[in-house]
Parts: C-alpha cells; sequence; structure tokens
C-alpha cells in the first residue's frame, strides 16, 4: 500500500482551543520534514516551534472508523 506524510500545525495555547492547520501532504517523511525547515520561520508557526505533526497514512484506507460525539462548546 501507498503511504502519504500528513503535516499539520497545531497552535495550542493553555486553553483548551487548538488552532490546527493542514500544511501538506508528501511522499515521504524527509519532504514533510523540509516543509517544516522551510515554513518554521514564518509569522505564526515561528511562535510555536513545537506544534509540527507528521502522521504516517495508509492511503485508500479509513482512518477515522469511531465516530464522534457532538458536544456543545459550553459544555466543555
Amino acid at each position: 500500500m501507498d503511504t502519504i506524510y500528513l503535516l499539520q500545525h497545531v497552535r495550542s495555547a493553555d486553553t483548551d482551543d487548538e488552532d490546527v492547520k493542514t500544511i501538506g501532504a508528501y511522499r515521504s517523511e524527509d519532504a514533510a520534514s523540509a516543509a517544516i525547515v522551510r515554513l518554521g520561520e514564518q509569522p505564526g508557526f515561528r511562535d510555536f516551534p513545537d506544534g509540527w505533526f507528521i502522521d504516517a497514512m495508509l492511503l485508500d484506507q479509513d482512518h477515522w472508523t469511531e465516530g464522534f460525539i457532538d458536544i456543545p462548546y459550553e459544555e466543555l
């Protein structure tokens, strides 16, 4: 099976709010890591240098199969 490497950046303050950005999908982990180097000094990203995540994902496969519970934001 083919694998892609999904690069995301999460800005997480000291609250429950998260700001997740999907940066791109790459053919190799090295290519995803190179994107971090290229983008790491851009405004916002440089303020949250630990917010980078690379996830290997198989193509043509479900990755979230459990559904979800809808909880109103006010109840979190």
